[in-house]
Parts: structure tokens; sequence; C-alpha cells
């Protein structure tokens, strides 16, 4: 049971629900390439280890630096706050999320050297927009623009250096194809800050939610929603995805019952069924567009 009890913790400090925004975008960059009649099994085992890598190193510089300015306590709702709650050693976390840094970046150079070395560089850019994210003098996720930048450089970037890397090519489609994925990448990190709203303000954060407030960030949140699955039937209709993408369309009722609650409820612990609802969205509609993609490749 000890044995299981610490796997337990270690798990939920890599925040598992969270990794659909790292898998989500190597498999529908990969499928779009695939579709389009490019695919290196290598590369993509190789950038699927690097992405969840990263994600997960992101997750325990978060966790750490969270530690450092006393932002996480043992009341903190959701699976953060390993630290202070399950006693885990906090040079062992950040020593752990380098180590996870060093493996993505052995495995970036193996990607580079079969495709190209300018993925190599713009790769360490997101690196380095990874550990902003939590780390330096004045980290994104402090910021209004932590969910810009996660949904962006997990969106259209990731998406567009896993597409180049499976074609060699770049491809327009492929990139307007990724803004949806990055909508609700960042969709993720808005609900997150929603119901931590006043946790962050009283740790002098200045988040989306925190600059807009409580309802206005709840309709931005719907709105992204709206718009993945706009801008998804508006790349089908001018014929830049198949038809089948409109698979992804089955995945829109599950949009309902977290907005829904984050417009019923304040509490943060009943909020947080919420934050993972939002990451199954993605998960859904990630696994639609994959599967929509794949089907027209078949066919």
């Amino acid at each position: 049971m000890a044995a299981r009890a610490r796997f337990g913790v270690w798990w939920r400090m890599l925040r598992p629900f969270t990794l659909v925004a790292s898998v989500a975008p190597v498999l529908g960059g990969t499928a779009l390439a695939y579709a389009g009649g490019g695919f290196h099994a290598g590369r993509f085992l190789a950038f699927l280890l690097a992405a969840v890598l990263i994600q997960s190193a992101t997750n325990m510089f978060n966790e750490y630096f969270d530690y450092v300015r006393g932002l996480d306590t043992r009341e903190h709702v959701g699976i953060a706050g390993t630290i202070v709650r399950d006693g885990v050693s906090p040079r062992l976390v950040i020593t752990l999320a380098w180590a996870f840094f060093g493996t993505a970046v052995a495995l970036g150079l193996y990607i580079s050297a079969t495709s190209s070395w300018w993925v190599f560089g713009v790769g360490l850019l997101c690196l380095g927009v990874a550990f902003m994210y939590s780390g330096g003098p004045r980290p994104l996720s402090s910021t209004p623009l932590g969910e810009l930048a996660a949904g962006l450089f997990m969106g259209p970037v990731m998406i567009t250096l896993v597409y180049y890397t499976q074609a060699l090519r770049v491809s327009a489609s492929a990139i307007w194809t990724a803004v949806p994925i990055g909508l609700l990448i960042g969709a993720i990190l808005l609900a997150n800050n929603i119901r931590d709203i006043e946790a962050d303000r009283a740790g002098g954060r200045r988040t989306v939610p925190i600059v807009l407030g409580r309802r206005a960030a709840v309709r931005v949140l719907a709105g992204s929603f709206a718009l993945a699955y706009g801008i998804t039937a508006a790349l089908v209709a001018l014929g830049h995805l198949s038809p089948w993408a409109l698979l992804v369309l089955l995945s829109l009722p599950s949009t309902i019952r977290p907005v829904r609650l984050f417009l019923q409820e304040q509490e943060p612990a009943r909020l947080h069924p919420s934050v993972k609802g939002v990451a199954q969205v993605l998960a859904r509609f990630g696994a639609l567009l994959v599967l929509g993609l794949l089907i027209s490749a078949w066919v």
C-alpha cells in the first residue's frame, strides 16, 4: 500500500488529466500529415514522448515555484500542492523537472537531425515558454497572457512542428486546423484560473478571470468552445478539411456542463469537476478530429 500511495502522489503531481494538452496536438498534427500522405513512425513516437515530458516538467515547475512563492497550501483544491500536502521533496521535484526537459532536448536532437534543424530552434523557444509559464521573476501564469501563451505554443506552433516533421513541409491548412485545439488548450487553463480566482487574487496574480471578472471569464470560456467548433466547421465548408472532421460535433454536448457549473457554483471544491470537464472536451474533440482525418485518408 505504501508503494501504491507513493505512486499515486507522483502520478497526481504530473496532473495526468492535463496531459491531453500535449497528446492531442501531436496526434492531431500527425493525423493531418498522414491524411496528406506523410508519416514517420520514429519522429512521431519521439515527438509524442517529448511533448508529454515537457508538459509533465511544466506541471512540476508549477508545483515547485508555487511552493516557493507560498501560493500552495494544504487547503488548495485540485491535484496541485503535493509538496505541501504529501511531503514530496522540493529539490527532487525541480531536479526531476529538469531531467524531463533534458530528455526532451535529446529527443528533439533526433527529430531535428532527421528532419530540419530549424525545428530544434523553435523547440527550444517552446521550452523557454514552458519554463517561463511558472518560472522567472514574472511568470506567465500570473498574468493575463498565460492562456494565450499555452494555446499558441501548444496549438498552432506545436502542431505545425509535428506536421512538418511528418510531411517535411508547412501547410496553411494545418496551421488553421491547429487553432481549435489551441483554443481548447487555453480553455483548460482558463477554467483552472476561474476555479482558483480567489486564491490567485490573494497571491497577487492578475489572471484573465481576475482582470475581466468571473462571469466575463466564463463567457470567454464559452466563446472559446464556440470558436473551436465554428472554425472547424468553416474549414470543412472551405474545403480545407474533409467532411469527416465534422465528427468533432459529437463532442459538442460535453461543453455544456462545465460552463453551466461555472455559472452555478463559486466554491472551488465544487468547480474542480468543471476543470476536468474542459480537459475532457479537448480529449473528445481531439480524438474525433483524429478519427475523422484518418477516415478521410482511408476512404
